[in-house]
């Protein structure tokens, strides 16, 4: 396939049952102002936020910027594909779709939504410890769906939830270790989020002036019920306040990571790793996976972005996988972390924007225009396949003496 038939292919890729708006979608940056149109302030305040100053959600994007590509001349790229192999299994895109908790209050039923397209195109999606929607249902939906567990340091709870997952059917588990509590999160004050949600005024009108999200959240209540925290321990209403501290997840440990290397079968990745000898740790506890993260900046303000710590990671994982999460917007931005040493990565809040706008279409539409940058943008490198990315195929501006490379700055 040449690279001219790629042009516009993702836009052109919509069926016509596809809320027309997604028309206007040609990049992934475009789905975030039609989600701020489309969800009430509260929530999309507590989707589009990070913590504090917001300073590690600045820089999860800023760090982009400071990588350029060195493009290879005159390679034959005409049989590029995108097919990415991790942990043993082949998946068609080098992307795949991280745990993302209330995504069903961005669009009802959204966690199925987003299994269902992740199925349909051969990718990871991670189901999230505080989806609205039961791990057990997705996982029907989703056979390419993994868990990730918010676990306390608390062996009983811990074994309890492990045997729920394996029970399941889920093959992958995905422990996070960056949420030993919850952060202070402005935001969600100013914008008026909490859980449960407060009736207001200002809540009321967010609501009125959305008729669209109302409707459909309506229709699934009535359908579904009352939407539930349904997998993180016992069963709560959603318009109750959930104490996510139960447990003490302050507590969790090595030790912890230790037992369930021993009770757990499948695949084990821990989520939120930064530390180059914290994934040396995980290597020699017989993870199988880490993915460098910071939350999305919504965790620790200040925190380190992923994309710096990638390679020290890397050089520290022996035979784990290494992934990535955090300020991905292009395939520009997929191709960088795989030259600096992710196997893969995961793409979070474009999905909820997408699915808020446009539901299993909105989803279908992200993963349709990131496979056509990539392969657009391969061709332009000069690369055929993603494990081709190599660190020689960036430049850091940061540390580019442009003397040493024999090029006179007349400026």
């Amino acid at each position: 396939m040449t690279t001219a038939s790629y042009e516009n292919a993702a836009t052109a890729a919509l069926p016509s049952s596809a809320p027309r708006i997604l028309q206007q979608m040609l990049a992934l940056v475009d789905f975030e102002d039609a989600a701020r149109r489309g969800i009430p302030r509260p929530i999309f305040g507590y989707i589009n936020g990070g913590s504090e100053t917001n300073a590690s959600l600045h820089d999860n994007r800023a760090v982009w910027d400071e990588l350029q590509f060195i493009p290879k001349s005159l390679v034959d790229t005409g049989d590029r594909g995108l097919k990415t192999t991790l942990m043993g299994t082949q998946y068609d895109l080098p992307f795949g779709i991280p745990p993302m908790g209330g995504t069903a209050m961005a669009c009802a039923d959204g966690d199925v939504a987003l299994a269902r397209a992740a199925v349909r195109n051969n990718i990871p999606m991670v189901v999230s410890g505080a989806a609205l929607t039961s791990l057990e249902r997705i996982k029907q939906e989703g056979k390419t769906a993994w868990f990730q567990a918010y676990l306390p340091g608390d062996d009983n709870v811990i074994k309890a939830q492990v045997s729920r997952v394996e029970k399941a059917g889920y093959d992958t588990l995905v422990v996070t270790v960056d949420v030993q509590v919850l952060a202070n999160r402005e935001n969600n004050v100013r914008t008026g989020f909490s859980t449960p949600l407060r009736p207001s005024l200002r809540l009321a009108w967010d609501m009125a002036i959305r008729p669209r999200w109302c409707l459909s959240m309506l229709k699934h209540t009535l359908t579904h019920g009352m939407p539930h925290f349904e997998n993180m321990g016992p069963r709560v209403p959603m318009i109750s306040a959930l104490n996510r501290e139960a447990g003490r997840r302050d507590r969790l440990s090595w030790q912890h990571i230790d037992m369930i290397r021993k009770m757990w079968k499948g695949k084990l990745v821990l989520k939120g790793i930064l530390d180059p000898q914290d994934a040396a740790r995980a290597r020699d506890a017989g993870v199988d996976g880490v993915m460098v993260s910071n939350h999305g900046g919504r965790q620790l303000d200040g925190a380190v972005s992923p994309l710096r710590m990638l390679p020290g990671v890397k050089a520290n994982a022996g035979n784990m996988a290494v992934m990535m999460d955090s300020g991905i917007r292009r395939g520009t931005d997929v191709l960088k972390a795989l030259a600096l040493g992710a196997d893969f990565v995961f793409v979070g809040r474009p999905f909820l924007y997408a699915i808020s706008i446009g539901a299993e279409h909105g989803a279908q539409h992200v993963i349709n225009l990131l496979r056509s940058e990539l392969m657009t943008d391969m061709a332009l490198i000069g690369v055929n396949s993603p494990k081709e990315m190599k660190p020689e195929l960036l430049l850091d501006l940061r540390a580019y003496n442009w003397q040493t490379a024999g090029v006179k700055n007349n400026q």
